[in-house]
């Protein structure tokens, strides 16, 4: 019998042992490990979702739009310039409707001055300035800034340094309102003037500020157009990120319609522990409502399974601790 177990033994196919780990989970730590251990083993929790509220039809009454995004179970939009015509009393009700469909907004853009052209600083200023007390309206913490297109005449290291020092002055002025900066890169083909096309060099922009309230918004569809090789520059920037704005390529669709491999991306994002606003901004190929929660559910599935896959390297460590 002993024989004939070992046989059997043998020939039956292993798992890898940090497969077996991995698969084991918590359940079988919960029995083998003290409560401080398993205290370590614990996942953070998955981070909230935000659509663009441009995507969702702009014929719609901004009510609906929020019910929309309400209804596929987003925690948060993003606005542009929606609320620019607004009254204190339109403010009021839209902070009620907020609260009414358990919705917060996260972010907030719109700012048309240059950030490159030296001409434009003072506007540009003086615009932010003017943007405070419409972002305490919308109880909103965070501005989206552009760099603007390129200025005749400059070089690139330049327009460069220019950027690097309005984002140091927009930081100043908001510093009493506490609001976070995120810089934000549009690809060539969309706006083939546009200066900061490239995430590595936004990236290295946000290292020379060197605030910490000065953040970059990375937007995985801009840069598949403009660079690719997405999750090399997240992963060696993840301290820098402040937002990321999903949607496919080509057409700007809901993940899964293009070329990009977002089911590794939101799994690179689980196993960094990545925490901010994970941001849709696709146009839907079929209704709305369908179309952001799938995304949603697909975005949360992967997340999940890329912080388990972190999780499985910590299993072996517990149990030869």
């Amino acid at each position: 019998m002993a024989a004939e177990r070992a046989v059997r033994m043998k020939n039956s196919p292993q798992l890898p042992r940090r497969n077996f780990l991995a698969s084991a989970g918590a359940t079988f730590l919960a029995g083998a490990l003290p409560a401080k251990a398993l205290s370590q083993f614990s996942a953070a929790p998955l981070p909230p979702f935000s659509v663009m509220l441009w995507t969702i039809d702009s014929k719609l009454p901004f009510e609906r739009r929020l019910a929309t995004a309400s209804d596929a179970g987003y925690h948060a939009v993003e606005l542009v310039d929606e609320y620019k015509d607004w009254s204190q009393s339109e403010f009021a009700a839209a902070r009620q409707k907020f609260r009414q469909f358990n919705l917060v907004v996260d972010a907030c853009s719109g700012i048309r001055s240059s950030l490159c052209d030296p001409a434009q600083l003072e506007s540009l200023l003086a615009e932010v300035l003017a943007k405070l007390p419409v972002l305490a309206q919308l109880e909103c913490s965070r501005l989206i800034l552009l760099t603007g297109n390129r200025v005749p005449g400059l070089s690139d290291q330049q327009l460069h340094g220019n950027t690097v020092n309005a984002l140091k002055r927009v930081a100043d002025v908001t510093a009493a309102q506490n609001i976070e900066i995120l810089l934000e890169n549009i690809d060539p083909i969309e706006n083939p003037e546009y200066f900061l096309t490239s995430v590595a060099e936004g990236f290295q922009i946000v290292r020379e500020v060197g605030h910490v309230r000065v953040k970059f918004l990375y937007d995985f569809f801009h840069e598949q157009l403009a660079e690719g090789n997405l999750i090399a520059k997240l992963e060696k920037n993840l301290d820098l990120i402040g937002l990321v704005h999903i949607a496919d390529v080509p057409g700007r669709h809901e993940p899964g319609t293009g070329e990009i491999n977002y089911a590794n991306i939101f799994r690179k994002l689980g196993q960094l522990n990545y925490s901010r606003y994970l941001a849709m901004e696709f146009i839907p190929t079929g209704d709305t409502v369908a179309a952001l929660r799938a995304a949603r559910e697909f975005a949360g599935k992967c997340l999940a399974e890329g912080r388990a896959t972190a999780a499985a390297p910590l299993t072996s460590e517990l149990i030869h601790a």
